[in-house]
């Protein structure tokens, strides 16, 4: 993929998945594929060139696994700041609000400075760098959510009157 296709496809998953974690949502725990889009997300990241500078090997290394750790970091903050709730039927609903908004606002705001620090030493830090810490922010995010949601759904089953 092409540098401008790689920031299109970042601009697209970052945009989708901000304007829908402010919506009430109905998730369901029983979902196994909760870690599908941050796995694809990953595979096109580490299939691209340009991971890692080779002229500053080391270097874009260390700052790529700063990035990851912030992704993580990021995706955890972002789930526990996540909204959880029942309803009448037992279903898990979600949603962000303010410190959501900030968690992300702070993601972004980090990642900016890992390219400040990285850009005056001359290291290229690419699209999939960043396409792979939004896959383990995502899938943090989206596992830790997942986790969270099954302690909120009752034990027993309640059988349906009928």
């Amino acid at each position: 993929m092409s540098g401008l296709m790689n920031i299109l496809v970042i601009a697209a998953v970052v945009a989708i998945v901000f304007a829908r974690q402010f919506k009430e949502r109905r998730i369901t725990t029983d979902n196994k594929r909760w870690w599908l889009l941050p796995v694809v997300l990953a595979a096109v990241a580490l299939r691209e060139p340009g991971l890692l500078d080779p002229s500053h090997h080391t270097a874009a290394a260390v700052l790529l696994a700063a990035q990851l750790v912030l992704g993580l970091a990021g995706g955890a903050a972002w789930a526990w700041t996540t909204r959880m709730w029942t309803d009448g039927e037992g279903a898990v609903w979600t949603k962000g609000g303010w410190a959501t908004a900030g968690v992300w606002i702070v993601s972004v705001a980090l990642r900016i400075g890992l390219f400040a620090v990285g850009a005056p030493l001359g290291i290229h830090q690419g699209g999939p760098a960043t396409m792979l810490s939004i896959a383990a922010m995502l899938l943090t995010r989206t596992g830790v959510t997942a986790w969270r949601a099954q302690s909120l759904r009752p034990a027993y089953r309640v059988p349906v009157a009928g």
